[in-house]
């Protein structure tokens, strides 16, 4: 697997990944609503962790700088 997020997308990831956590445990959402965005949450931390979008893949989006592009 190529690397295709950035380093910007893998934080703001992580973080709304925590802000849902925090939410889900005090109990602000909660039911099957809460479930499926705490398991949301729990991809975009692996995928933060991986560096990869298997979404980003077919749509051809990269966040992350190509190797050997200098940044400007």
């Amino acid at each position: 697997m190529k690397k295709n997020m950035g380093t910007a997308d893998r934080i703001i990831r992580v973080i709304i990944a925590a802000i849902v956590a925090v939410l889900y445990f005090t109990g602000t959402i909660s039911g099957t609503l809460g479930i499926v965005l705490l398991v949301l949450a729990g991809v975009f931390v692996l995928t933060s962790l991986i560096s990869f979008c298997p979404l980003y893949a077919p749509l051809g989006i990269r966040t992350c700088p190509l190797k050997g592009q200098e940044q400007h």
